[in-house]
């Protein structure tokens, strides 16, 4: 197995509602195609935490998330709960990594999905782990981060928002 090409912004497979994947699929190998890719890509941009496989072109709903040294492959996930509660920040995407987007995500989130061996779990999360879910996620039906841009300087150059937002915090609003 190895690093995967990631599309990009423009693609039209990343519009694409990825299938649910069957319990006869054997997705071990692409849930190591995602590893390899998240790695790599972390080693060449210096950031990541996600990927949905949507993004290296296969339309079924995997997820693969490294968060606070733990590995989560998801399978078939989806939110059993959503809080009214939001927050605001700037997300970036590694199908897009020159470019950061404003935007709100619920504050917490409860995912059901299946192991890598097909055992049924709930992740419960908040915070940053809870907006990584929801972004990747939102891959898996179609839906980018400039989707959900807030306002007219919503969007930033990653070279401006380092500029800009860096020493900010994430409750700053970006100037009107």
């Amino acid at each position: 197995m190895a690093a995967r090409r990631i599309l990009q912004l423009g693609d039209p497979t990343l519009r694409a509602v990825s299938a649910r994947v069957p319990a006869a699929f054997d997705a071990r190998a692409v849930f190591v195609d995602l590893r390899d890719t998240l790695h790599e890509f972390r080693r060449s941009h210096g950031f990541g935490r996600g990927i949905s496989a949507i993004q290296i072109g296969e339309s079924l709903r995997l997820i693969y998330i490294e968060f606070d040294a733990v590995s989560y492959p998801l399978r078939n996930p989806e939110f059993v709960y959503r809080s009214e509660e939001k927050f605001c920040l700037w997300d970036d995407c590694f199908s897009f990594p020159g470019l950061m987007v404003w935007l709100e995500r619920s504050e917490r989130v409860a995912v059901r999905y299946e192991d890598a061996g097909g055992a049924e779990r709930i992740l419960e999360a908040a915070g940053s782990l809870s907006e990584l879910l929801q972004h990747e996620m939102d891959h898996l039906d179609g839906i980018l981060a400039v989707d959900r841009a807030i306002g007219l300087n919503g969007l930033a150059t990653r070279e401006e928002f380092v500029r800009r937002y860096a020493v900010a915090t994430t409750a700053q609003l970006p100037p009107s």
